[in-house]
């Protein structure tokens, strides 16, 4: 009798890679950031996405009218796939989480609670970097 070896395939988390947290004026807190030398990669009527050092560190900055996201923070993957597996792992885990969204700068990436009520994003990040709009 031959076995199954197939496992199932187990993805972590590997990196954490931005967060996004509410401003009251993008403007005023963007040109904060830039002042304290953030590259600004992302730059949107009520939100703006900057980066730090070598663009492994990111900051989203949303917006009193921004509604497609609240502040949260999020694990960054190099690799779409395992953005996908890892919407499945947790699905059959039985943990709630939102659809999986492609995006306009290149990135993908689905929302989920933790057990706390955190809000937080799987992303997968571009190896060659997000796209800029600037």
């Amino acid at each position: 009798m031959v076995q199954n070896s197939l496992k199932k395939r187990v993805i972590n988390v590997s990196r954490l890679g931005h967060i996004a947290i509410r401003v009251k004026d993008v403007d005023r807190a963007k040109s904060f950031y830039l002042n304290l030398g953030m590259k600004l990669v992302w730059d949107d009527a009520d939100w703006c996405y900057l980066e730090a050092g070598s663009g492994q560190d990111g900051l989203a900055l949303l917006g009193p009218g921004y509604k497609a996201a609240g502040p949260h923070f999020a694990f960054h993957f190099t690799n779409r796939d395992d953005v996908v597996l890892m919407h499945n792992q947790l699905k059959e885990d039985g943990v709630s989480v939102g659809a999986l969204h492609d995006h306009r700068d290149g990135t993908a990436s689905f929302y989920l609670k933790d057990p706390e009520g955190n809000w937080l994003e799987m992303l997968y990040h571009p190896p060659e970097g997000i796209q800029s709009n600037q």
